[in-house]
């Protein structure tokens, strides 16, 4: 059946509901676990609006079991897939690199490696709050195409020839295109909340994040960035989280 205006295939409906992501409910329905209106769903189903979506209670204690990661990344790592003989990150995800303030009773097990991905990324010369996760909602939730979630960075500039006080130096109206008027790859850029956190230091709030964006929006303004540090993803912040370490995410933790 061909997709009409009034009607979505039921694993988009099912990721636009938050009950899962799109592949995850392939999986559940591939396994007779998604009913509508009563009906066991088959694969490829078309769905209104106020259909009445029902899933086994196997495939919420699948999800219950999905981890997600908070880690410190250093220098060096790059956030997903091996490149150019950089360590990917989730090779720092081990028992000796735990967090020992973790406040959560989970244990690590090998299983909960498989299928962890990125959810966003941090260069390979930044550093700070990288998360990775099973779970399909969190990865929407953070890069899905409606995502709004802030990211908090503290970013260290030089302008110019000036290293040292760079703020004392640098135009106001410069800052204030910087937070609002700039455009990367044929696209303008979200406002962004941008103000000095001391003379060498930018805080960044964004809402987006396009590839290298903040390098490139500092460059556009004449600033170079020395140093770059997410601490902040929506309410989860980065915290005495040493470089290197990671924790769990918390059953009460939200982004």
């Amino acid at each position: 059946m061909t997709e009409h205006s009034n009607t979505t295939r039921l694993n988009k409906r099912m990721a636009e509901l938050g009950m899962c992501s799109r592949r995850e409910a392939d999986d559940w329905i591939g396994r007779g676990w998604v009913r509508v209106d009563g009906q066991v769903a088959p694969m490829g189903l078309q769905v209104t609006a106020d259909a009445r979506i029902e899933v086994d209670p196997r495939a919420r204690g699948q999800q219950e079991q999905q981890v997600t990661i908070l880690l410190n990344k250093p220098m060096g790592y790059v956030s997903g897939q091996a490149e150019d003989g950089h360590q990917p990150a989730v090779t720092l995800l081990q028992p000796a690199t735990h967090w020992n303030g973790d406040a959560t009773r989970i244990r690590f097990s090998p299983a909960q490696l498989r299928g962890l991905a990125p959810a966003g990324r941090l260069d390979i010369d930044s550093i700070g709050l990288l998360v990775l996760t099973q779970d399909g909602r969190v990865a929407r939730q953070l890069i899905g195409e409606n995502s709004g979630v802030e990211k908090e960075y503290l970013v260290r500039v030089t302008y110019g020839e000036v290293a040292a006080d760079p703020q004392q130096s640098f135009p106001p109206e410069m800052l204030a295109r910087l937070r609002h008027g700039l455009s990367l790859d044929g696209q303008s850029l979200k406002p962004a909340q941008i103000e000095w956190q001391n003379p060498e230091q930018l805080r960044f709030v964004l809402k987006e994040g396009k590839k290298r964006q903040i390098r490139r929006m500092c460059e556009q303004v004449g600033l170079k960035v020395v140093g770059l540090k997410r601490i902040r993803i929506g309410r989860v912040v980065l915290g005495p989280l040493p470089v290197g370490q990671w924790r769990y995410l918390g059953p009460q933790e939200r982004f």
